[in-house]
């Protein structure tokens, strides 16, 4: 169940004919609905709106160092649009994607299209997991027009990240370092590189327009702390980056919110702290976990925190006695003035751990212990 409500599930939006793209499907089961950007817990809702995932294909609109990996944080002057695209281009790939669709009555076989980024000199790409699901074969069509077979090494569902390998020379592959995206700040400037209805190499640039933004995942988990930004980005680019004016990757562009289906100017992207460790696992053969505290919140009718509108049955909240109504105001040492400051907290955590919680139950303060859990599919 969510922790906290966020975006809906992604959707995709039907190929074009103009560019030398595959078409069909991109994420195998399409969604129809009506969206509220809302915030749980009597917060208002502020319009239909339509949301929609950035890759190329599809069939109906929604109205956290390893050896070798792009890891490092590199801090240097800031660069032109021009100069942050010769650096990062070569670095950025195309992703086709062939999976089985099915009608009811027969399958057959269709195409998707998204992006990627270079992680590694072993060969890993790190892109969507909505841009891989269900795919039978992956195709990593790199900028100098060569194409490698690509291998799904791990997805993600609950931060929608995944990791393709290929087996290309070092000499085809140019990993793009990570930056902190803790650091960035509203207005800085941005790019993001993808392949937008096909068009691989694009270019589009704008600037941070806010921080601390919620995405939800394709299991419905919330993604937090995701990065708002005006550079254009349309069905394509997903799994791309968004790349700092240092030339960092800060972010995998994920999701737009749209009335028109294209880029309307409000794009939303994964954070890069959090690639960091989810894909830091991924490469590894391991199965990324994350802290989980069995509640679904929203904010408080009086003053701040976070209230506990449903906990799940066995789950570490519930276990340490907290109930619905109830009120979290910090989390270990880390004050929580809202409900995403509860959900950036409890990711900051692994599973696990044991950490102290306050909250206020019918105007008195408590104080109980809890273990975090590992977050079910």
């Amino acid at each position: 169940m969510n922790e906290i409500p966020g975006f809906p599930p992604l959707p995709n939006q039907p190929a074009p004919t103009p560019p030398p793209a595959p078409s069909g499907a991109g994420r195998r089961a399409a969604l129809t609905a009506a969206a509220l950007l809302a915030v749980g817990g009597g917060g208002a809702a502020v319009g239909a709106l339509t949301y929609a995932s950035l890759d190329h294909g599809g069939t109906t609109t929604v109205v956290r160092d390893i050896s070798g990996a792009g890891s490092s944080t590199v801090t240097e002057a800031a660069l032109s649009i021009t100069d942050i695209a010769k650096r990062t281009t070569p670095g950025v790939v195309d992703i086709v994607v062939t999976s089985n669709a099915s009608n009811g009555f027969y399958s057959q076989p269709q195409t998707a299209e998204g992006s990627g980024f270079v992680y590694d000199t072993k060969g890993d790409i790190v892109t969507n997991e909505h841009v891989v699901a269900g795919a039978t074969s992956i195709k990593v069509n790199f900028p100098s027009g060569a194409s490698y077979v690509g291998k799904l090494i791990g997805v993600d569902a609950s931060t929608d990240l995944a990791v393709v390998r290929v087996k290309a020379p070092a000499s085809a592959l140019h990993p793009l370092p990570l930056g902190d995206s803790s650091k960035v700040q509203v207005g800085d400037p941005v790019i993001a590189i993808g392949s937008p209805f096909g068009y691989s190499g694009t270019v589009t640039s704008g600037i941070v327009s806010a921080l601390h933004r919620q995405m939800t995942s394709p299991d419905n988990y919330t993604i937090s702390d995701s990065i708002q930004t005006d550079a254009p980005i349309n069905h394509g680019n997903s799994g791309g980056p968004l790349i700092s004016a240092s030339g960092n990757v800060i972010g995998v562009n994920a999701q737009i919110q749209s009335d028109s289906g294209g880029s309307d100017g409000v794009g939303f992207a994964i954070p890069s702290n959090t690639i960091q460790v989810v894909v830091s696992q991924l490469v590894a053969g391991k199965t990324a976990k994350h802290a989980y505290l069995g509640v679904s919140i929203g904010r408080p009718t009086v003053g701040t925190g976070a209230q506990i509108d449903s906990t799940v049955t066995g789950g570490p909240a519930e276990k340490a006695g907290l109930a619905p109504g109830d009120v979290i105001t910090r989390l270990g040492n880390t004050a929580i003035n809202s409900p995403d400051d509860l959900t950036s907290s409890v990711d900051s955590f692994h599973p696990g751990q044991q950490v102290k919680v306050t909250y206020r139950r019918d105007g008195n303060t408590h104080q109980t212990t809890l273990t975090l859990d590992n977050r079910p599919s």
